[in-house]
């Protein structure tokens, strides 16, 4: 008999999003990723990594991955930015590189500080990104389930690369879960 858990649905509900994603990934010629490696990026990421035709390139900081990102456009290329919330606030200044050379930008963002949080510390920047980025020019695209994830990544996408935009999807912890770190699981 198998038992479902909260746990053991996220991980298949992120799996199913994170080949969703990685499949228009794909079909849209993206094929580099920026990113500081998070948790719920995990599926996605691995994905990434045992695929031929795309490159991680791991940061030392977020906002490393806009200004590579926008170079990357610069020489014919295609990449994007994945990153969790917390990393939102460093790539505020950075986000004017793309916006000054009218250029796109595709992140895609982990949220925390939200559903079930219990890292205090996670909770300014999880409740102000969404706010910060659209008052920066970034068109933001918040998902709260995991079967939207992919319809508003490849929004983005077309928006960000047809129109020359600066787009973010925000993936809501609703659809990645709260983190326990030992702590019990709620639900």
């Amino acid at each position: 008999m198998r038992v479902l858990t909260l746990s053991t649905m996220l991980q298949t509900a992120a799996q199913d999003w994170s080949s969703e994603v990685f499949a228009a990934m794909r079909s849209l010629g993206i094929g580099n990723v920026c990113t500081i490696p998070d948790g719920g990026l995990t599926p996605l990421l691995r994905m990434c990594e045992d695929d031929p035709g795309t490159r991680v390139l791991t940061l030392s900081t977020e906002e490393e991955g806009i200004g590579i990102t926008t170079g990357l456009w610069l020489g014919g290329a295609r990449g994007m930015t994945a990153l969790q919330s917390s990393g939102v606030g460093n790539c505020i200044n950075a986000l004017t590189l793309p916006a000054a050379l009218d250029v796109p930008c595709l992140m895609l963002v982990t949220m925390r500080g939200q559903y079930g949080e219990f890292n205090h510390w996670q909770i300014p920047m999880g409740q102000a990104a969404e706010r910060v980025l659209t008052e920066i020019g970034v068109r933001c695209y918040p998902v709260d389930r995991a079967e939207d994830v992919c319809p508003a990544f490849i929004a983005a996408a077309n928006m960000a690369f047809n129109a020359n935009q600066r787009c973010a999807v925000l993936i809501g912890q609703r659809v990645i879960g709260a983190k326990a770190f030992g702590r019990a699981e709620d639900g």
